[in-house]
């Protein structure tokens, strides 16, 4: 039985897409800290009070849309990967090819990439989404390796991983800092020996 989107709700997600897009237009000409939420709404032709309801967490989460796919998609990065791959080898190949550590965006989502990764406000919005999928994270490596997901080690390695785009996102080689991070990672931590 397939559903269809009720008018309503097509309309609504009309309305989102055509204030992200005027954001993401007025954010790239004028910068983020340049434009005003007042700004965002006349340009996508909707009242201040629209603006609000569609997006009441500020205009950061205007470029963003609710974490909901980042976070399905991170866990079927665990879940659906090909059989014998280790669940970080899986984890790794999955982040390589979001945001700043992909090198194939088209030139409009290297703009947008860009953008965020220049803005703190941004950045810390994308961080905090990551964050929001760390559960389910945790949930599908438990699952995946027979442990609790409230297991401490489980929790800091989903805690680690969504932490990635922050701690590597931002480096002069994005993606030779991710490999660094699941390099360390897939080998645990190897001190050097204390000097006699």
């Amino acid at each position: 039985m397939t559903t269809t989107t009720g008018r309503r709700e097509r309309k609504k997600a009309q309305t989102r897409r055509a204030l992200a897009d005027a954001a993401l237009r007025l954010f790239l000409e004028h910068g983020y800290d340049g434009v005003t939420v007042a700004q965002i709404a006349e340009e996508a032709d909707v009242a201040l009070a629209t603006l609000f309801k569609h997006v009441p967490d500020g205009k950061e989460a205007l470029i963003f849309d609710d974490g909901a796919e980042r976070r399905e998609a991170l866990v079927a990065a665990v879940r659906t990967r090909p059989a014998g791959e280790p669940v970080l080898a899986a984890l790794r190949r999955f982040m390589a090819g979001r945001g700043a550590f992909s090198t194939d965006l088209s030139p409009e989502l290297r703009r947008k990439r860009d953008l965020v990764m220049a803005t703190p406000a941004l950045r810390g919005h994308q961080r905090e989404l990551w964050l929001r999928s760390e559960s389910a994270l945790a949930e599908a490596i438990a699952a995946d390796c027979g442990r609790d997901a409230g297991d401490a080690a489980v929790r800091a390695l989903a805690r680690y991983v969504v932490e990635v785009p922050e701690l590597a996102g931002t480096a002069p080689d994005p993606l030779a800092a991710l490999n660094a991070v699941f390099d360390l990672l897939e080998s645990g931590w190897q001190s050097a020996p204390a000097a006699s």
